[in-house]
């Protein structure tokens, strides 16, 4: 069986057919943001009161401030309350005034929000506030939870399915559900929609970098990753944007299913991982496919490679434990997991706070977006000159200790705490591309979409307990803080047990992946090459 990495570099290992095919999966990462991005927006609390309008029984001349002033008790901060109210007595207008009321009760009659800044959120619509007010929190974590399932039931679930299906099924989900959200007549049913494309969105995040990667050669194979980042954050400024044209979070979920429509409809056409089929013992489906990336790219595949091709290899089957029953591989996925996972809860949990910093949530989510494309392009070039294991090191620490830096500084200065916020989340974002690229490259064909997905899954569990976390600012505001921030210095340490990767083969076994692979650099090769080229010559 010829080797995959000679396959590629016959085929064309970064052709037209790869930057079509790159371009293709990737694009669709601009548009996943605007559906964990949207939570911010969707589910943000534009002030309220209590619905007080019977007083306008007996005076309906009362302007909104005296209506006020009249039936809701005043905090001690001098604002109105939110959630209480005097109770409802059947006196005269100056009865009222002469005497005051003083008997407070819970809303009885709904309440009014304001609209200063939204049209409408899900609060406003579905009343999320006072007692319901957790309700918003159960919200984001119902979200995360449908990635972590769309994670598992994509990844280790359907590896003996291919990449191909896994990546066609979450975006199908994905538009239905985006639109049925946008149609929610309640709050369990915007549950129930938002859990769905949560699982649309986990699935589609880990097969398409999978399917990508397996295409691409050395050189450029940390471009699927780096692509779907900067996306990503291209995506988040964009949304920025659209919520502040677009205030009506309804039609919002519906301006964001149009181009994912649009990607539903070409999504069919993203061909099969040739590694994938070869490595299941479907070879003459493969060799289809390699003959057209050649056509593809304009190359031909000399006829030693298309005969190598027809001689069938033991098929190695992969899945959850195959995983783990190898000790080495089992040490480089805990390892590389935690680490993701503390970089995800720190991530998150700075996110979704975006409305809390004290500067304009749209320019605070503009400037998190925009700042994650640098990251990323610089983390790429970091990665080819440091290698993956330095880099994630150097992310995890620096960003962990940038994070701690925010306890250091007074709540008041809100453009301190927006900077080093800022700051920790674009090395937790460059932290999560080499954590993407590093999945890939450390564990063979065989089971890499599972060690992918059950990596991706325990991330989303790091994303689950980010709400709750945010939480514990009640008890005291710097919970939250310290304990993201000691995590990822924890992962960083951990990351100085990883091999290094950098410029070496895919493996396509387990061998290869224990370390008994192929360790020829691709600098190496070629110049073996030029040599075998300048002998010849001189012959």
């Amino acid at each position: 069986m010829a080797d995959f990495g000679e396959i590629l570099r016959a085929v064309g290992d970064f052709g037209l057919f790869q930057k079509l095919l790159l371009f293709g999966l990737c694009f669709p990462n601009l548009l996943l943001p605007f559906h964990l991005a949207s939570l911010i927006f969707n589910q943000a609390d534009t002030g309220h009161h209590c619905n007080t309008d019977w007083i306008l029984r007996i005076d309906a001349n009362l302007s909104i401030e005296e209506q006020l002033n009249l039936t809701v008790p005043w905090l001690q901060d001098g604002s109105f309350s939110s959630c209480e109210m005097f109770i409802p007595v059947d006196w005269d207008i100056s009865a009222i005034r002469e005497h005051g009321l003083n008997e407070t009760t819970s809303c009885t009659s709904g309440w009014v929000h304001y609209d200063s800044i939204y049209e409408s959120t899900i609060i406003t619509d579905f009343d999320l506030v006072c007692e319901n007010g957790n309700a918003v929190g159960l919200a984001q974590t119902v979200f995360m939870a449908g990635i972590l399932v769309g994670s598992l039931l994509f990844g280790p679930f359907v590896e003996s399915f291919g990449r191909q299906r896994a990546t066609q099924i979450p975006v199908v989900l994905m538009v239905i559900f985006t639109v049925v959200t946008g149609l929610s007549p309640n709050f369990y049913m915007y549950l129930v929609s938002q859990f769905i494309v949560g699982i649309s969105y986990g699935g589609y995040r880990v097969n398409c970098i999978v399917l990508a990667t397996e295409w691409i050669g050395v050189k450029k194979r940390s471009y699927a990753s780096f692509l779907t980042q900067v996306l990503g954050g291209v995506g988040q400024a964009v949304l920025a944007g659209i919520i502040y044209f677009v205030r009506n979070w309804r039609i919002a979920q519906f301006v964001m299913a149009a181009p994912i429509a649009v990607v539903a409809c070409y999504i069919w056409f993203v061909p099969e991982s040739a590694r994938w089929l070869l490595d299941r013992g479907k070879t003459e489906e493969a060799k289809k496919l390699i003959l057209k990336a050649a056509a593809i790219n304009k190359r031909t595949i000399p006829d030693s490679i298309l005969m190598k091709l027809t001689n069938d290899k033991p098929v190695e089957r992969g899945g959850i434990k195959s995983l783990f029953a190898s000790p080495i591989l089992r040490r480089y996925f805990l390892y590389l997991t935690f680490g993701w996972c503390a970089l995800n809860l720190s991530y998150y949990c700075l996110s979704l706070n975006v409305g809390k910093f004290g500067l304009d949530i749209f320019v605070t989510q503009l400037i998190f977006g925009l700042t994650e494309v640098p990251a990323h392009l610089i983390c790429l070039w970091l990665l080819e000159a440091g290698g993956r294991k330095l880099v994630l090191m150097s992310t995890l620490l620096v960003g962990g200790f940038v994070c701690l830096l925010i306890l250091a500084v007074p709540q008041d200065s809100a453009i301190a705490i927006t900077v080093l916020a800022t700051a920790g989340r674009f090395l937790m974002n460059g932290a999560g591309s080499v954590c993407n690229i590093y999945v890939q490259e450390l564990f063979p064909t065989s089971i890499r979409q599972t060690a992918a997905g059950l990596g991706a899954t325990a991330t989303r569990v790091a994303g689950m307990l980010s709400p709750p976390l945010n939480l514990l600012e009640v008890y005291h505001w710097t919970i939250p803080t310290l304990v993201f921030s000691t995590l990822s210095l924890i992962g960083g340490a951990l990351a100085f047990l990883l091999p290094e990767t950098r410029r070496k083969e895919l493996p396509d076994s387990t061998e290869e992946a224990e370390g008994r692979r192929k360790v020829e650099l691709v600098e190496k090769k070629e110049l073996g090459q030029a040599k075998e080229e300048c002998k010849a010559t001189k012959m």
